[in-house]
């Protein structure tokens, strides 16, 4: 016969170990949840275009938009501070019009977090983004306004 203090032994070493891998279970999915983008598909081939569209234009320091929001969420890292890039969401506004957000949050270097969205509006029809938050505005370099005429040249006084 088994002695009672073996069966207790063994059966308290079964639940350690099972609240130990549930625990790390449990932290995985947590550590997948806060780290990794959702993969939620864009339902059509518009807004495909109106992503790519903004992803892809140049941005103030960078050869685009996507690559300038990967190198800041990089350099945080190397930083050890903490970072998330949110997912990219695209919606149809009127027309030819869609409305691209994402979020990111950031660590400051005292600790706090920063949450930023930035906006943009892609123009299908006439291949333009515009930044349509203060976030985007700092990452979209501005468009000469190609409505106005260039401002005339002063011209240098004659010599009489």
């Amino acid at each position: 016969m088994a002695d009672s203090s073996t069966f207790s032994r063994s059966r308290a070493t079964h639940l350690i170990r099972y609240a130990v891998a549930t625990v790390l279970l449990l932290g995985g999915l947590y550590y997948a949840w806060i780290t990794l983008p959702s993969m939620t598909p864009p339902r059509d081939k518009r807004e495909v275009e109106a992503l790519m569209l903004v992803q892809s234009h140049p941005a103030i320091g960078f050869p685009t938009i996507l690559q300038a929001m990967n190198e800041h969420v990089r350099t945080m890292k190397d930083r050890g501070q903490g970072v998330r890039l949110g997912e990219w969401r695209v919606k149809h506004v009127e027309d030819d019009i869609y409305e691209i957000r994402v979020q990111l949050r950031d660590q400051g270097v005292r600790g706090q977090w920063f949450e930023r969205e930035f906006i943009w509006h892609a123009h299908l029809e006439l291949k333009k983004v515009n930044a349509a938050s203060l976030p985007a505005d700092g990452v979209t370099p501005k468009a000469p306004d190609m409505d106005q005429p260039p401002a005339s040249q002063p011209t240098a006084p004659s010599q009489s």
